[in-house]
């Protein structure tokens, strides 16, 4: 049947995705008059915290990994009483709420999938959807991409894998829906990543049989909370950021794997295997309860997969173990399968990666743009919501044009940081996007919250002192969001934290 394409007024902005992202993004085009439309192929909004939604790598137990400072944004905080790490269904009904206050609901499209992205005449987009209501061909002036790193589930090939006999089967832990139904059973977890650790964690603790890991790489494994305060709070800083613009890589190296081994230790002292020493080529994951659980003999690990034959799991050191379940927590490929072949090759779209400049925009593709589509240690929610002011304030005229060298050169140093293997850090992202945003706060403005600013979190409210939208609440929201878990409570530096901060305030022209 021939559906009619209809073209749709400028100010109307097509966002693929209804989750953190996408809804962040809407709630900013509406302040600035535009008229976002949110296209959600779920039921519900919430992407991955929505629990109801089939692509959602969530389970029934969940909590965050992220304190609840560090998992909302600036219009917003979470109820009196939430705990440290919010469960699952306490980040969606926060969602829900964001959504209420910003009147989102109305914008998105429920039960919509989108078919195909493409380019139109005169730089637009064309958008092809489908829902129960059949389907529409529109024609945008703008489109975002919100729909995330979770795109599909990887499973790497392992000889034997199709022939694995154990009663539970194989699996990616997208499909983990509790520990129930592992309780007295054998279940090896692959792969190093936050919620393969956490879920071999959770199976040790809650009644497995026998848990054992296996992953290619030992990464530096990291505790949710640092002598009581979250680790993010600790590690992902401002003034990490700016020493970063100064020191070498080599040297944040050094830095970095002496905070992580003075904070968390060697994996290798609680039986662990040894991690590479270029903590960059090791990686840094997170789990509360992985390391203690190995040094309790909860959870064996080994080396990677060989091979399998029947329900016998081979390992790369010759050793093996009978499983009934295998889980593989090994992450997720990009996957835009909707987007035009010219365009994902424009965008040199990877299993892993694409090409953005300041993980947002691409010189070849105006009028598109992407939030949140990148893997990133620490907290997303501040990083997603300051992407989302840098394109509508883009969209709406507050900043200059970005130029094409300076998208070029932005593309560039991305495939630079991935040669390197330089992990993308959350003060990282933050810092850049807010200086692209013109948003990230002078501290000179702001002395009695320079302490805060630099060694506290790098809250969303933080970033809602200067530039456009400021709020008059802020500083005393930045003071409090310091002071939470007993982190910083007054204005006197530390002797560390003094010495950081002259290093990083003698060189002003670093952060040019």
């Amino acid at each position: 049947m021939h559906t009619q394409t209809e073209i749709m007024p400028d100010k109307t902005v097509a966002i693929i995705g209804a989750g953190p992202g996408g809804l962040v993004t809407a709630r900013w085009l509406a302040e600035h008059g535009f008229e976002p439309m949110l296209f959600e192929a779920a039921r519900g909004l919430g992407g991955q915290w929505n629990g109801a939604n089939p692509a959602s790598g969530t389970w029934a137990d969940m909590h965050t990994n992220t304190s609840r400072v560090m998992t909302c944004f600036s219009d917003l905080d979470y109820p009196a009483g939430t705990p440290t790490y919010p469960h699952l269904d306490q980040v969606r009904e926060y969602l829900e709420r964001y959504a209420t206050k910003f009147d989102l609901d109305r914008r998105c499209r429920f039960g919509t999938r989108v078919k195909n992205v493409e380019r139109a005449e005169d730089g637009k987009w064309l958008v092809q959807s489908a829902s129960a209501d059949g389907e529409k061909s529109e024609i945008y002036a703008n489109v975002i991409v919100a729909t995330g790193p979770q795109g599909a589930p990887y499973v790497p090939e392992v000889p034997g894998i199709e022939g694995f006999t154990g009663a539970l089967g194989a699996a990616h832990t997208v499909q983990f829906d509790g520990t129930s139904r592992y309780r007295g059973r054998s279940v090896v977890v692959a792969g190093c990543s936050i919620s393969a650790l956490e879920i071999a964690s959770a199976l040790a603790l809650g009644g497995a049989a026998e848990v054992t890991a296996t992953y290619r790489r030992q990464r530096y494994v990291l505790p949710k909370l640092i002598t009581g305060v979250p680790t993010e709070h600790v590690l992902f800083n401002r003034a990490a950021a700016l020493a970063g613009e100064i020191a070498p890589p080599e040297v944040l190296m050094e830095q970095l794997k002496a905070l992580v081994l003075k904070s968390a230790g060697s994996p290798d002292q609680f039986g662990a295997m040894e991690p590479d020493a270029n903590i960059f080529a090791a990686g840094v994951t997170q789990a509360q309860n992985f390391l203690p659980s190995v040094a309790e003999g909860r959870i064996a690990v080994k080396p990677w997969l060989d091979h399998i034959e029947g329900k016998e799991v081979h390992f790369a050191d010759g050793s093996s173990v009978e499983a009934d379940a295998i889980l593989f927590g090994t992450g997720y490929r990009v996957s835009l399968p909707w987007l035009a072949a010219d365009v994902a090759a424009e965008l040199n779209v990877g299993d892993q990666s694409l090409d953005l400049h300041g993980l947002t925009f691409h010189p070849g593709v105006p009028g598109m743009a992407f939030v949140g589509q990148f893997e990133m240690a620490g907290p997303y929610f501040p990083v997603l919501e300051l992407q989302a002011r840098w394109i509508t304030y883009n969209l709406a005229g507050k900043l200059p044009a970005l130029s094409r060298e300076e998208m070029e050169a932005g593309v560039a140093e991305s495939r630079a940081r991935r040669e390197r293997h330089q992990p993308l850090t959350l003060q990282d992202a933050a810092i850049m996007l807010a200086r692209h945003a013109s948003v990230e706060p002078d501290l000179d403005r702001w002395p009695q919250l320079e302490r805060a600013l630099l060694f506290g979190p790098l809250s969303a409210v933080s970033f809602r002192l200067d530039g456009p939208d400021g709020l008059e609440d802020a500083p005393e929201r930045v003071r409090s969001a310091a002071a939470t878990f007993g982190q910083i409570r007054d204005e006197t530096f530390t002797p560390e934290e003094a010495g950081l901060r002259e290093m990083v305030r003698s060189k002003p022209a670093a952060a040019a």
